[in-house]
C-alpha cells in the first residue's frame, strides 16, 4: 500500500512536491516508525520539523486513540455539546493559568479547529466581531497560515502574492517598529494585533521586549485585542509552557496547534475569555454558532490531545530549556570556524542556524536553471540536502532560506544532538570548501 501510495501522491496530489523532495534527497520512501524515528531504506531519520514533540507515534498517545476507537463512544456529537472537547478545553485553561504571573486572569473559553490556520481565522473573526472594527495587524515576516484571512496577515512574497486581492484592512506593519504600531492604533480602527513571540518562517526572529511592552500597553489603551500566535512556540517548545507567559499582560487570545494532537491527529485551539466570547457571539442562541467548524474538536482528536498534555509535564519542559541551552551552545561553538556561519538563534528546542549566502555562481538557483528563484539564497537548501543523507530531516525557514529551523522532539537524546552538531559542522565545511 505504501509503495503504491507514493506513486499515487505524485500523480494525483502534488507532483511538484514529490519532485522537489526527490531532487533534494528528502526521505520519500518512509516505511515505518521505530522508537519515535522514521525508517527509510537509508536507515533511521530524526525528524526536526517540529510536529512530533514526543516522536512519531508515541505509545501513550497511540494507545489512547486505540482505546477510544475500541470503545462505543461517538466521535461526533451533532448537537455540538461534546464532552471530550469540554474536558480538553478545561485542561488547557487550567494549564495556561498555572503559567500566568501575578493576578492576571486565566483563559476561560476555547474554540477548536483542525489546523493552525483555522485557529488564526477564529481569532481574526473574534476580534472583528467583538470590537466592530475592521483592521487586523501583523508583523512583516509573519507566517500565520494559508487560508484567506491568515494569508492576508503574511509577509508579501510567494506564499501570499498569487492569491490577491486579500482580505481588506489586514496585513503587516514593519517588524518591531513601535512608531508604526503607534500610528496604526491611533486611527481607532484596529480590531487586533497578531504576534508570533518568535517568528519561525521569518528567520527565527524574536519580538523585542520594547515592542512587546508597547503592544501590550497600546492595545489595551485603544481597545484592540492582542493575539499571541503560539502555534510553533507554545506547548513547551521554548522551555516554557507558553512563550507569552512573561509578556507584560496576558494576550486576549492565544493560538495553539502543531503538536497539540501529539503528532498523530490534526487539532488546534484558540483560547480567550468568556467576556470576549460573549461580546462576539452572545447576542442570541443562533449567533453562538456564527463561527464553527464541523469536525473541529471531535472526540478522537481531543483524546489524543489530552494524552499529549499528560506527557507534557513541567519536568519535561524544564528539560527542554536545559537541553536546548546546551545544544545551541555546542552548535555555536562548533560552527564558529566556518565563513558561511553567522549565528545560532532561538530558545529551548526552537533553534535557528543562520548562514551567510554563498556568492559562488555554481551554487545559485540561476545555475540550477530555476530563474524564478534567482533572488533566493541556496545555502540553507543545500545544507538540508547534505543533512538528509546523514539522517536528519530539517528545513530552511519559509521566508528566509539562509536560516535552518531545527525543532527536535522533546525527548531526544543528547547523544543524537551531538551527532547532529558533528554532521552540520562537517557538511558546512564541505559547502565552505566548494566556495
Amino acid at each position: 500500500m505504501l509503495r503504491e501510495g507514493y506513486e499515487s501522491y505524485r500523480r494525483y496530489v502534488n507532483p511538484l512536491v514529490a519532485l522537489r523532495a526527490e531532487l533534494l534527497g528528502e526521505p520519500t520512501r518512509i516505511t515505518a516508525v521505530r522508537d519515535g524515528r522514521l525508517v527509510e531504506p537509508r536507515g533511521e531519520v530524526e525528524d526536526f520539523h517540529g510536529t512530533q514533540t514526543f516522536g512519531h507515534r508515541h505509545p501513550a498517545i497511540t494507545q489512547a486513540v486505540s482505546d477510544f476507537l475500541a470503545s462505543d463512544s461517538p466521535n461526533w456529537f451533532p448537537c455540538r455539546v461534546n464532552p471530550y472537547a469540554g474536558l480538553l478545553a478545561q485542561r488547557l485553561c487550567e494549564r495556561s493559568a498555572r503559567t500566568l504571573e501575578g493576578s492576571r486572569p486565566a483563559y476561560s473559553n476555547v474554540f477548536f479547529a483542525n489546523s493552525g490556520s483555522g485557529a488564526v481565522e477564529a481569532a481574526f473573526k473574534l476580534a472583528r466581531a467583538a470590537t466592530g472594527r475592521p483592521r487586523v495587524i501583523s508583523l512583516d515576516g509573519a507566517y500565520h497560515g494559508c487560508t484567506m484571512g491568515s494569508c492576508a496577515l503574511m509577509k508579501p512574497g510567494m506564499f501570499k502574492d498569487p492569491f490577491g486581492p486579500h482580505v481588506p484592512a489586514a496585513g503587516p506593519i514593519p517588524f518591531g517598529d513601535v512608531d508604526a504600531l503607534v500610528a496604526a492604533l491611533r486611527e481607532g480602527d484596529v480590531a487586533a494585533v497578531v504576534l508570533e513571540p518568535i517568528q519561525l518562517e521569518g528567520g527565527v526572529r524574536a519580538v523585542s521586549s520594547a515592542f512587546l511592552e508597547a503592544a501590550c500597553e497600546l492595545t489595551a489603551k485603544h481597545g484592540a485585542l492582542l493575539v499571541a500566535d503560539e502555534i510553533q512556540t507554545g506547548l513547551g517548545r521554548t522551555g516554557r509552557f507558553l512563550a507569552s507567559e512573561r509578556w507584560p499582560r496576558r494576550p486576549d487570545a492565544l493560538i495553539l496547534g502543531k503538536h497539540l494532537g501529539g503528532g498523530l491527529v490534526p487539532i488546534s485551539a484558540m483560547l480567550t475569555s468568556e467576556q470576549l466570547f460573549e461580546r462576539a457571539y452572545g447576542e442570541h442562541y443562533a449567533s453562538a454558532e456564527a463561527h464553527n467548524t464541523t469536525f473541529g474538536g471531535s472526540a478522537l482528536v481531543c483524546v489524543a490531545a489530552l494524552a499529549a498534555l499528560e506527557l507534557l509535564t513541567d519536568e519535561l519542559i524544564a528539560r527542554v530549556a536545559e537541553v536546548g541551552d546546551r545544544f545551541r551552545g555546542r552548535l555555536a561553538a562548533a560552527l564558529a570556524r566556518h565563513e558561511l556561519f553567522v549565528q545560532v538563534k532561538g530558545a529551548g528546542l526552537l533553534v535557528g542556524i543562520e548562514l551567510r549566502p554563498s556568492d559562488h555562481p555554481w551554487l545559485s538557483f540561476e545555475h540550477f536553471g530555476i530563474d524564478a528563484l534567482v533572488d533566493q539564497p541556496t545555502i540553507g537548501v543545500l545544507l538540508c540536502h547534505r543533512l538528509y543523507r546523514r539522517g536528519f530531516y530539517c528545513f530552511a525557514c519559509g521566508h528566509d532560506w539562509r536560516i535552518l529551523r531545527v525543532l527536535p522532539r522533546f525527548t531526544i537524546e543528547e547523544a543524537t544532538l551531538d551527532a547532529f552538531v558533528r554532521a552540520v559542522d562537517e557538511e558546512l565545511e564541505y559547502l565552505c570548501n566548494l566556495t
